[in-house]
């Protein structure tokens, strides 16, 4: 069974940078796909990045292209997330999730193992 826990949000001004850390533990993490979601209030949860399982795959949300790097770390049960440029709508509830593979990478419904979420709060 894979655990995940999500870490390094936190309150950054507009144009700056912060990088996530899911830090995975349990069975076959290096065999799992992985994705990034975020959560703004009172909206739907959004798929931000995709991982494949030897990390040779990535794929983004187009409002994150060219600001967003998501990579990982097998030896280190680890997926990043390297935010820059953040915007004031880069803001909210940042979870990392195992991807199931039942439907497309951006669908909630095809992750069967989620973190608990790190806030991250974008605003001057």
């Amino acid at each position: 069974q894979l655990q995940l826990v999500e870490s390094g949000g936190g309150l950054v001004q507009p144009g700056g940078s912060l990088r996530l850390t899911c830090a995975a533990s349990g069975t076959a993490f290096d065999v799992a796909s992985i994705a990034w979601f975020r959560q703004a209030p009172g909206k739907e949860r959004e798929g931000v990045a995709h991982i494949n399982p030897d990390g040779g795959s990535a794929l983004y949300v187009d409002s994150v292209k060219g600001r967003f790097t998501i990579s990982r770390d097998n030896a280190k049960n680890t997926v990043y997330l390297q935010m820059h440029s953040l915007k004031p709508e880069d803001t909210g509830e940042y979870y990392c999730a195992r991807d199931s593979h039942r439907g497309g990478w951006t669908w909630p419904g095809s992750y069967d193992t989620w973190g608990q979420g790190t806030q991250v709060t974008v605003s001057s």
